[in-house]
This record gives C-alpha cells, sequence and structure tokens, in this order.
C-alpha cells in the first residue's frame, strides 16, 4: 500500500500476506496530512542470512526494497508498534533503517513483541508502501520480533503514482457512446490494468482489473448513467507493479445504458 503525508493508497494479496504501498490524502491519513494507497506485491517472512547480530534481548527485522524488479538504495523503512491504514496510520514506538546500495535493510535493537505495520518510502515523496493481510487487504500484516532472533520478511517492491491519465478528465461529462479510455504510456511498461468503479453501490461495473497491452481503450460494454471513478496501473514484464494514476479521477455518464 501507497502511504503519504497527504494521502494514502494501499496494496494487498487476498487471503495471504501481502504488500501494500500508501500516499498522503486527506481521507485516509496517519496525521492531518498523511495517507494511504493500494499496490501489488507479497509480504510476509522468508529465511535468510543475518548481516547483523542482535543485541542481547533485542530483535532485527531484515528485508529488500525493490522498485521495477530492481533493488533501490537509500529508501526509508519504519517498523510501528501500532498502525492503521484508515486511522492514525503509524504510531506508539517506531524503528527505522535505510536501504543499501543491494536494496537490504536492517532494523536492528528491536523490543521483541508484535508489530502492526512495516513501511517502505516511495522514493523521496511523502508516501510509503507496507503489506496487508486477510480478504480484501482489510488488515495491515504483523511481524512478530523474538529476542536474540532476525525476522527475514519478504521484500517490498514499491510503484508510484504518477501515471497520466488523457481521457476522460476528472470531472468530465462524457457520453458512453464511444467512450475511449486514454492515458500516457509509462517508462518500462509492459501492459496495464485499468479498472472502473460506480459511485452507487448498486450498479455493478463491468470493467475491474481489465488488462490493456496499449494506452487506450475503447468501451464495448453498456455502463449506466451515473458518476464513475477510474484507475489505471503501470506492470512491468515481471508482473511487478510502476504506478498507477491519481486515485480521485471522476467521471460521470450523462446517457449510460437504463437499469
Amino acid at each position: 500500500m501507497i502511504f503519504n503525508r497527504q494521502l494514502v493508497v494501499c496494496i494487498c494479496l487476498i487471503t495471504a500476506i501481502s504488500l501494500t504501498s500508501c500516499k498522503a490524502r486527506n481521507k485516509n491519513s496517519q496525521s492531518a496530512t498523511e495517507s494511504t494507497t493500494t499496490s501489488s506485491s507479497a509480504g510476509g517472512t522468508e529465511v535468510g542470512i543475518e548481516k547483523v547480530k542482535p543485541a542481547p534481548g533485542t530483535g532485527n527485522v531484515q528485508g529488500k526494497v525493490l522498485y521495477n524488479s530492481k533493488p533501490v538504495e537509500n529508501i526509508e523503512v519504519k517498523l510501528c508498534e501500532t498502525f492503521s491504514q484508515y486511522l492514525g496510520g503509524c504510531s506508539g514506538k517506531s524503528y527505522t533503517a535505510r536501504t543499501d546500495k543491494n536494496g537490504e535493510y536492517v532494523i536492528t535493537n528491536v523490543e521483541p513483541k508484535e508489530y502492526e505495520g512495516l513501511l517502505a518510502r516511495v522514493f523521496d515523496t511523502d508516501s510509503y508502501v507496507f503489506a496487508t493481510s486477510g480478504i480484501g487487504g482489510i488488515s495491515s500484516s504483523k511481524y512478530e520480533v523474538s529476542a536474540d532472533r532476525t525476522l527475514f520478511v519478504s521484500p517490498t517492491n514499491l510503484f508510484k503514482g504518477d501515471l497520466k491519465v488523457l481521457n476522460p478528465k476528472a470531472g468530465a461529462k462524457v457520453s458512453a457512446q464511444n467512450l475511449e479510455l486514454k492515458w500516457e504510456s509509462y517508462a518500462d511498461a509492459a501492459y496495464y490494468k485499468f479498472s472502473i468503479y460506480p459511485e452507487d453501490s448498486s450498479i455493478t461495473s463491468p470493467y475491474i482489473n481489465e488488462r490493456v497491452e496499449g494506452t487506450s481503450f475503447s468501451i464495448d460494454k453498456p455502463l449506466a448513467k451515473g458518476t464513475y471513478r477510474w484507475q489505471v496501473e503501470a506492470y512491468n514484464n515481471a508482473d511487478k507493479k510502476l504506478s498507477e494514476n491519481s486515485r480521485d479521477i471522476k467521471f460521470t455518464i450523462i446517457d449510460g445504458a437504463a437499469l
């Protein structure tokens, strides 16, 4: 999930421990300026070789951060005693570390207990990614740190929030007839996925995670009259998410199909 000081965004893997990223937005906030978004990399625990031996009576947390399937250096990683992707964000006691040139980090001298969040900052932005678990990624993943042991966690795959949509723009009022979605090409993207979410919960969207090889799609299924939010995500050829557009792009169908 992406977590930013002004926007919250998250990522998750259903029924398994997964990885989420957050951007700070006003509606889901860690503080008055923080929030979260969703991404698609798996989280969880692994086995590995300790880079640093834990100090007596404490534990370490060790992992790796990637972007576009490559290690990322100098990324801030934060372990949070308590964490909510919807309210409060990271709170209580926290520990931080930064990744090395191999994308690896070690959070040292951690008090043994369960922690509710592990966040990785998205480069020099105010956004973070974090892992979630459970159906739909409702809960953030938990991390049990034990004395005199290192907890190895699965790699965190960062993604950005700078993909640009071209049509329809935010606030546009459009006809459902001959509607074509368009967005800008994204560097290293092998394909895209788009979703259209109706504001009216009684309407079922015909387009959720629709895969597209190019940068446009002509709507070929009925859309009812009403307001919709649409989302586009870019993926590389290893199926790792690279970026998504802003999550507040809404448009209105003025002549949709009758329900």
